[in-house]
């Protein structure tokens, strides 16, 4: 037997012979529950990203906890609103970390708000998981204490520009962008798989976060003339400015990648939004032949399907299956170890990490808006 079982079988016959013991456990974990946190844009222009990530992890907590929890406890969901600004992110996961001692984070919503929580949880030793975010510096250099469920930013614009290149021949790609960590984190990506083709950005345009002043950037990417438009920033923003590019007669068809909130973009885009690329990292919420879906359709209420909280069902499910590989008594380094060695197929949706690895899947799928739907697509047209 090594070390480490043996360890385990220490602990576990202390537990039994000294039952005052059995109140010893890390912050977050109880005799009955596990208390996790969860802060993101439950108000503000990526309201529906967050109110999607909640949805989903809450539906799945509760199917988990109708049938006695993992390892005999319940999970119990703490959730903050930082409306998407970074320093309310900190100091609400500080909250979340000191005043209501959670076991883990799940769930957060966006790069820069991710950039200011990330340092806190690390230092504090409590896992950061599965954010609703593409960002390469969560990935490069690994950090121990951050695991990521979805596929890259980079693995989303090699996919993008790979159709936009080959499938529309299209040669002039402008950015437009939001101007912060996000903007920035798609745009390496984009002039990276743009330069692997001898391409580079044609133009671009930025716009503020939060912000829905759009017609300047559009106006300066009129004058460039481009083929094609990658738009990196939230529903309502996109929304707004393929409205003034088609007032102003732009011609250039929009792509952009899965932080925007698809159902959220086409409920703000209503017609306009036809014709709009969308990669995703998620499989279609719809695809009932998968058994991951179905299960998902059948916890979620029909108002609040959809991919955001789909990535957020899928995500409390793999915290869930590393958590029962924790034991009687959870610590957050055995959570993590968990979690490193996890490879599963959840039904149709295969995550695997490794001890060099933390993004769980790398998939991506392409969608197209078309009267008010996202269909999944294999070509551009």
């Amino acid at each position: 037997m090594t070390s480490r079982p043996l360890l385990h079988l220490f602990i576990s016959l202390m537990l039994g012979l000294l039952p005052g013991l059995a109140a010893w456990a890390e912050n977050g974990v109880s005799a009955d529950d596990i208390r996790i946190g969860m802060v993101n844009a439950q108000s503000g222009p990526a309201a529906g990203l967050g109110l999607g990530m909640y949805a989903g992890a809450a539906a799945y907590f509760a199917r988990i906890n109708a049938e006695g929890g993992v390892n005999g406890r319940k999970i119990t969901l703490i959730l903050k609103d930082d409306g998407y600004e970074p320093a309310r992110s900190a100091a609400l996961t500080e909250q979340l970390i000191k005043v209501d001692q959670v076991f883990a984070l799940l769930g957060y919503v966006g790069t820069p708000t991710s950039r200011a929580a990330l340092p806190i949880a690390a230092q504090a030793e409590v896992p950061y998981l599965f954010p609703f975010t593409g960002a390469e510096f969560l990935r490069t250099p690994l950090k121990k204490w951050a695991f990521n469920l979805r596929a890259s930013y980079f693995d989303e614009t090699e996919e993008l520009v790979e159709r936009i290149n080959k499938d529309l021949g299209s040669q002039k790609v402008a950015l437009l962008m939001q101007d912060d960590s996000f903007g920035e984190a798609v745009k390496s990506g984009l002039a990276g798989a743009l330069d692997k083709r001898g391409m580079r950005i044609h133009a671009e345009a930025r716009i503020q976060r939060n912000s829905l002043q759009v017609n300047g950037a559009v106006a300066a990417l009129k004058l460039a003339t481009p083929d094609a438009i990658v738009f990196v920033g939230t529903y309502q923003q996109l929304a707004a400015a393929i409205k003034q590019a088609k007032a102003s007669g732009v011609t250039a068809r929009f792509f952009t990648v899965s932080f925007i909130g698809t159902e959220n973009f086409i409920s703000a885009a209503g017609a306009d939004g036809d014709g709009v690329y969308i990669t995703q990292v998620m499989p279609s919420p719809h695809d009932r032949s998968l058994a991951v879906i179905r299960d998902y359709l059948a916890d979620i209420k029909p108002s609040e399907v959809g991919y955001a909280s789909l990535e957020g069902y899928i995500a409390a499910m793999v915290f869930a299956k590393a958590l029962a590989n924790t034991g009687a008594q959870p610590t957050r380094a055995e959570l993590a170890d968990a979690l490193q060695y996890l490879n599963t197929d959840l039904g149709g949706f295969k995550v695997a990490f490794s001890p060099s690895n933390h993004q769980g899947s790398d998939a991506v799928f392409l969608t197209r808006v078309q009267a008010g739907k996202a269909l999944p697509v294999k070509r551009m047209q």
